[in-house]
């Protein structure tokens, strides 16, 4: 009975719970994205996406989407800073950052990639979000030994600097060709008449929000206090917020792809909002980071709501959550294919986004217990080392 006895949730509790509830939004978000991606793959959509030829709740369920990839770098950055202040020891923080980055690599070319080719040996090997965020973990494993203001200036140089980058171009068999399609174009490379790598997410400017989110870290020490740290959040994140419409206004730089006046005010809208993450650019990550931040905010000041203790669930467990969901995609997918055939040309899909955000759904409620018990197991088994890795 003492359990069932609610108590009034800690001002550190209420600072930790939030960044794991913001974690947890979005990988749930990001289930949707997927589930896009696995059921209504013949409506796919470019970078930047077709204003002309997109449907408008297609069009919003993608730009939704694009919070997940920005917000869960940063909590990232954010999260070793927090490792960092409870081990002592920055050497103790960066020899976990690389461990840790390495182990992601691997994972990210040995099982994810199956979840989404099913192909052994592989043809094609797609190095996405956990590739990049394990090479941004190298990065900070080295980075996080300059000071704090010297990180900050880092971060922010890469973030806004790398779309002046964009003209820079080398062919294949160039010497910098190779480097080139990791850091900051989105390329093919060859590694054999049979194998190729997609870098689909060049890493530059990666590496300044997973320093940004290092150095915010410093407003979650337990010294500051709630209310402090929501005021520089807040702030922060309505100015990234500002940059983006006033840069976007201007239709100058920060992307390449400018917005113009459609036939009518939604499509405008769309038009204006229609911002390229492939690399990201400088709009993208002010909108998304933008926007993470003023959530952060919500999230702590909400505390212990029942919503924000179910994304909590999410959150703690978020590598769990990843390769769960995208396996069960598989199965799902395979299972379709096999009783209704391709019924969308050469996929198997349902017929609009209201069904992928249904499918979504229950996909997020059937995923929660298993998700709730193996969070529960690593928090109970702090002995076994690997478990902090999921």
């Amino acid at each position: 009975m003492a359990s069932s006895i609610p108590v009034p949730a800690s001002p550190q509790h209420s600072r930790l719970q939030s960044i794991d509830a913001l974690r947890g939004l979005v990988i749930v978000i990001m289930l949707l994205d997927h589930v896009r991606e696995t059921f209504f793959l013949h409506h796919q959509v470019g970078d930047p996406m077709d204003v002309a030829a997109t449907p408008p709740d297609l069009f919003f369920s993608r730009l939704l989407a694009h919070l997940c990839a920005p917000v869960f770098v940063f909590l990232t950055g954010l999260s070793a800073w927090l490792y960092g202040a409870k081990a002592g020891s920055r050497g103790a923080t960066a020899a976990f950052l690389a461990k840790r980055g390495l182990f992601l690599i691997a994972l990210e070319v040995i099982v994810v990639n199956f979840a989404w080719t099913f192909q052994f040996p592989p043809t094609v090997v797609y190095l996405q979000v956990i590739w990049v965020i394990g090479l941004s973990m190298l990065s900070l494993a080295a980075l996080l030994w300059l000071p704090r203001w010297a990180l900050v200036v880092t971060g922010v140089v890469l973030v806004a600097g790398h779309n002046a980058l964009d003209g820079l171009h080398f062919a294949a068999g160039h010497g910098m060709h190779v480097p080139w399609a990791v850091l900051h174009d989105r390329g093919w490379l060859e590694v054999s008449e049979t194998l190729r790598l997609r870098t689909s997410y060049p890493l530059l400017p990666w590496i300044g929000v997973i320093a940004l989110g290092y150095a915010v870290g410093a407003w979650f020490q337990p010294g500051v206090q709630a209310g402090v740290r929501q005021r520089r959040l807040w702030t922060a994140g309505l100015a990234a917020v500002a940059g983006f419409v006033v840069l976007r206004m201007l239709n100058g730089y920060g992307q390449s792809q400018h917005w113009t006046v459609q036939d009518d005010a939604l499509h405008t809208a769309m038009s204006f909002l229609n911002i390229t993450k492939y690399p990201p650019s400088l709009l993208f990550l002010l909108l998304t980071l933008g926007l993470g931040l003023c959530l952060l905010v919500l999230i702590e000041k909400a505390k212990s709501a029942a919503w924000v203790r179910a994304l909590c669930v999410f959150g703690a467990a978020p590598m769990f959550f990843y390769l769960l969901h995208l396996y069960v995609l598989k199965a799902l997918y395979l299972a379709g294919e096999a009783i209704w055939g391709l019924n969308q040309g050469k996929y198997f899909g349902v017929d609009g986004m209201g069904a992928v955000w249904a499918i979504s759904i229950l996909l997020a409620v059937a995923l929660y217990w298993p998700v709730r018990r193996f969070g529960r197991l690593k928090a109970a088994r702090r002995d076994i080392a690997w478990l902090k890795y999921l």
